[in-house]
């Protein structure tokens, strides 16, 4: 007894007809039939009869029909189902991203994903870049900003994505946004000019607190840090409470509606690379295929 020869007594047992059965399955009535005999002789009994130009199933065949039947509608959905995720129409993505790409690039890229692939299931998890690079067994794609770092899971492609620039906040009343307005408003501030003023910073293992720690490093200046806070919303709201200066995204200042000064850090800008990373990169579904190539067209 075989799978096929299930699927085939369901069809019979469907159409109540040989021929008609033998047309629906793509194959010669005389192939039909051996099937219907091999089946048969497997059980040793009848399972059907002849009934004019049709058949009639006997008990024994109704009972076996409803196994049969039930194969072959399980195939049929397994069928459909191959189909849809090789046609990309239906499946899960799982997207890990950490604080910056999660708040203002990936809701824009799961909409058009969206709008293109409308069955797709997409399941999101954010933090901070220490911890998505952590979760990268739970996810099918992340999104990280800043450095990579060595300690990637093995068969993790890594992808270089978009430029970021982080740049300095502060209210607008304060003296240094003041002094930057009135040099032409040339919107910078010298990164040693901030060695004397109170700080807020992200919190341990964010992708910008470690770019900033880095930079003043480098310049031998020393900070005053006077709040840690999660979270990119959380330094802007501590700033408008004149916590400090906070350091952010650009692009998370976009929206902004006036109140603070956005000051780019001199003599030299800080950068940043943000990537995408796929785990499992030597077989990724086509889901994941789809959704990464988004996302470098995108960027282009």
């Amino acid at each position: 007894m075989t799978p096929d020869q299930l699927i085939t007594f369901a069809t019979v047992a469907e159409h109540r007809n040989i021929s008609r059965a033998a047309l629906a399955l793509h194959l010669s009535q005389p192939a039909v039939s051996g099937q219907l005999r091999q089946l048969q002789d497997e059980f040793g009994e009848p399972l059907y009869q002849r009934d004019g130009r049709g058949v009639r199933l006997t008990p024994a065949g109704e009972r076996l029909a409803s196994y049969a039947t039930r194969l072959r509608d399980t195939y049929r959905q397994a069928h459909a189902y191959r189909d849809a995720l090789r046609g990309v129409e239906q499946g899960t993505l799982r997207i890990g991203a950490s604080t910056t790409p999660a708040s203002y690039l990936l809701p824009y890229l799961i909409a058009d994903f969206h709008r293109r692939y409308p069955e797709v299931a997409v399941h999101t998890a954010d933090g901070n870049t220490a911890e998505i690079v952590g979760a990268l067994g739970e996810v099918d794609i992340a999104m990280i900003e800043g450095p990579v770092g060595s300690n990637l899971p093995p068969d993790t492609a890594v992808h270089p994505w978009r430029e970021d620039e982080i740049v300095a906040i502060l209210p607008r009343a304060h003296p240094l946004a003041q002094a930057a307005e009135a040099r032409s408003g040339d919107g910078q501030v010298r990164l040693a000019a901030l060695a004397d003023c109170p700080l807020v910073l992200r919190e341990a293992g964010s992708g910008v607190r470690q770019i900033v720690e880095r930079a003043f490093a480098r310049a031998a200046a020393p900070m005053r840090v006077a709040l840690e806070i999660a979270g990119v919303e959380g330094v802007k709201e501590a700033v408008r409470a004149g916590m400090g200066i906070g350091f952010v995204s650009a692009m998370s200042m976009r929206h902004e509606d006036g109140a603070l000064c956005l000051l780019t850090l001199s003599p030299e800008p800080l950068t940043r690379r943000l990537s995408i990373l796929v785990p499992h990169a030597s077989a990724p579904s086509r889901v994941v295929e789809r959704f990464l190539a988004l996302c470098l067209v995108e960027e282009d």
